[in-house]
């Protein structure tokens, strides 16, 4: 499980460390900067990981098949998520464009709203190469090819940081394109990634014996509908899960700059941290659904607990890492005072959330492996859109606890999400296990 789940890892917190890149280097413009390309990269993601979402199907179909030897089946998913990839793209640019140009309407900030906008519209031009890479991704995970995408995010995270650097402050005889520049930098790095994983699946057929484009496969409507019929509920538990993040940095949009800037460091090192368990999670998914392939039950339960344990054993130490060194963290982004005197107590409340935000990621993953994808996009229903969003929209703007009181209710939902999935892995694969025993 570790030789699978740290490859994996590594290249999620690259994924990761892309947009922290881009706000650490647009923080010495000033928290109007920071607030711009995190409310940029809110209203981006929401829809282009629907995307996303959408061909994570491949982590039960490629799996299931590679467990079963059928190293054929595998090579037609790809050729379907490939074309589901450029399917989506359409409406989520088209979505993604048209945002762009409301946030002054929605009362954001003018110093805001203005930069926002211009980053929105850029980054949707690296929007097919995020879904070509994610499918291909999947794809070279399920067969047991994680090492490659590892080195693909250092390559396109070293190029982000270089592009990063000369295309906001205007180095080496470019125009200094403030955040826009980021944007720009974050695309060329989306497409050197597309590039390179289709480079190594390119390479990995061949040396099989399966060049990867002399026996593509054609587009085919079943095809097509079963990776939807997987993908569509594990993109809309993506949907529920960034969208409800998202809106609560739309929200804090309506504070202050101050608040908003705050919000979004706090933010990033949650998501850095969660990295850690969604990498497990795929790699979960991928050793559940192989044994499953291969008829293996019992592997199957026990490799979804002992990804469990590691994923929870993980957030414990970042929970104690946010509350033993706020301060230094925070000043990795910036010593403005303000943020300064508001940055630690909610570093403390995203502690309190670690390992709940542990136990529902990792418990995706293992349910998908098993095929089941439903429930936890359910769960993020209810956890954060019928209890956590209201609770905590309504302690911040309404008890006026400011940006506390919207961690307080996201915090909520996690504990209610995280209880809902580990008991359904638990019911799930007991059930695999008792079917496999009295088959047997």
């Amino acid at each position: 499980m570790i030789s699978l789940a740290v490859p994996v890892v590594l290249s999620e917190m690259g994924w990761m460390a892309q947009g922290i890149v881009d706000t650490i280097m647009v923080g010495r413009l000033g928290p109007a900067a920071i607030g711009s390309v995190a409310l940029g990269n809110a209203v981006y993601y929401t829809p282009s990981l629907f995307g996303v979402g959408l061909l994570l199907g491949l982590d039960t179909l490629v799996s299931q098949a590679y467990g079963a030897r059928d190293h054929d089946e595998c090579h037609r998913w790809l050729a379907q998520a490939l074309y589901l990839a450029a399917i989506a793209t359409v409406p989520i640019m088209l979505f993604a464009f048209a945002a762009s140009f409301v946030f002054a309407r929605f009362g954001i900030a003018a110093q805001v709203a203005g930069p926002a906008g211009g980053y929105l519209r850029l980054m949707t031009l690296g929007t097919l190469p995020l879904l070509i890479y994610s499918g291909t991704r999947r794809y070279l995970q399920a067969v047991g090819e994680v090492r490659v995408v590892t080195v693909t995010y250092v390559a396109a995270n070293l190029l982000n940081w270089l592009g990063n650097w000369v295309l906001i402050y205007g180095k080496l005889g470019f125009p200094a394109l403030g955040v826009n520049g980021s944007a720009l930098s974050t695309v060329a790095s989306r497409l050197l990634m597309a590039t390179m994983l289709l480079g190594f699946a390119w390479r990995y057929e061949r040396r099989r014996g399966h060049p990867l484009f002399r026996h593509w496969a054609a587009p085919k409507i079943l095809r097509l509908r079963a990776l939807v019929r997987l993908g569509a509920p594990a993109a809309g538990q993506i949907l529920l899960e960034v969208g409800a993040w998202n809106l609560a940095t739309f929200s804090a949009g309506w504070l202050t700059p101050v608040a908003l800037a705050t919000h979004t460091i706090a933010l990033n090192y949650a998501s850095l941290s969660y990295m850690v368990p969604l990498g497990i999670s795929s790699a979960a998914a991928i050793a559940v659904g192989q044994a499953i392939g291969a008829g293996d039950a019992a592997r199957a339960r026990r490799a979804g607990w002992m990804a469990l344990a590691l994923g929870t054993s993980f957030m414990l130490c970042a929970a104690m890492a946010f509350v033993s060194m706020p301060r230094a963290l925070i000043a990795l982004y910036t010593r403005d005072a303000r943020v300064m005197a508001v940055g630690p107590r909610l570093l403390a409340i995203a502690a309190a959330f670690q390992i709940f935000d542990g136990v529902q990621t990792v418990s995706t993953g293992a349910l998908r492996g098993l095929g089941e994808t439903r429930v936890p996009m359910f769960a993020n229903l209810v956890g954060y859109w019928l209890m956590g969003l209201p609770l905590g929209l309504t302690l911040c703007f309404l008890v006026k606890w400011g940006i506390y009181g919207l961690w307080i209710g996201l915090t909520l939902a996690l504990v209610v999400i995280a209880v809902t999935l580990i008991t359904r892995w638990k019911r799930d694969s007991a059930r695999q296990l008792q079917g496999a025993t009295e088959a047997g």
